[in-house]
């Protein structure tokens, strides 16, 4: 029938570094989890909890003081509690998952790229694995969510009786829907904290917005230049060089 197509499952020597990762990355949904549930509480008693003081374990009683129900208050410190665990064990799983991500190569050599730290770069090898699996870096923004859909209505008209292609140029409707989330947050927040860091990313975020670009998209463009970049990087085994930022537009 012709229906089986191959699946990519990794390699072994990596094995252990995804599992941290997933250990990681699962703790850390636990951990968002309870904390949205502790907010929620106060939210729906009507006190106001912005910001992350509400977690803090030396302002905690002061918290919990002002739900005047038993049933409620008692509650509350359950949910502290249950977030203390998680957070514990998520510091463990990360200063595993850290500790092996060190023993792989291209660990070293990612690290100079702005805003890829070493967290950053674990999940990013426990994901991706290996640079050569993608054939381009358009594969590459695909898989990671930052590849663009050009699509068009009316891409044929009648012209003489005849089926031609009406010439319209295809028009960009946003990024592709099928990726690895995790991917894509990290290469968001690494465009993100370097055009916030003085050097040439900043001068090249805001140069573009200088010219009338909108901030939003010039991040996202950023975001695709520092994916390039990674990926050139990875298979080549090269060493960041500042040349790598071109100044034409991805």
């Amino acid at each position: 029938m012709n229906a089986l197509r191959p699946v990519y499952h990794g390699q072994h020597s990596l094995r252990t570094v995804k599992e941290l990762s997933r250990s990681y990355t699962a703790l850390v949904q636990d951990s968002t989890r309870v904390m949205n549930r502790i907010k929620a509480l106060y939210r729906s008693r009507g006190i106001a909890c912005r910001g992350t003081q509400v977690y803090s374990p030396s302002r905690r009683t002061s918290w919990v003081d002002q739900l005047q129900e038993a049933g409620v208050h008692q509650r509350a410190e359950l949910l502290y509690q249950h977030l203390d665990l998680p957070g514990r064990l998520r510091r463990e799983a990360k200063r595993a998952l850290l500790a092996e991500s060190r023993k792989h190569l291209v660990s070293r050599i990612l690290r100079p790229v702005p805003g890829l730290g070493p967290l950053r770069i674990a999940i990013l090898l426990a994901m991706v694995q290996t640079p050569f699996r993608f054939r381009s870096k358009r594969l590459f923004w695909a898989y990671v969510g930052l590849g663009l859909v050009t699509r068009i209505s009316a891409e044929f008209a009648v012209v003489n009786g005849q089926l031609k292609r009406s010439g319209k140029a295809p028009a960009i409707r946003g990024l592709n829907p099928n990726h690895q989330r995790e991917l894509k947050e990290i290469f968001k927040s690494a465009a993100s904290a370097a055009v916030h860091r003085p050097g040439p990313w900043q001068q090249f975020y805001q140069r573009r917005v200088e010219a009338g670009r909108k901030p939003e998209l010039v991040r996202l463009t950023v975001a695709r230049k520092l994916a390039a970049v990674t990926l050139h990087l990875w298979k080549k085994g090269e060493r960041y060089d500042v040349k790598h930022l071109k100044p034409t537009a991805v």
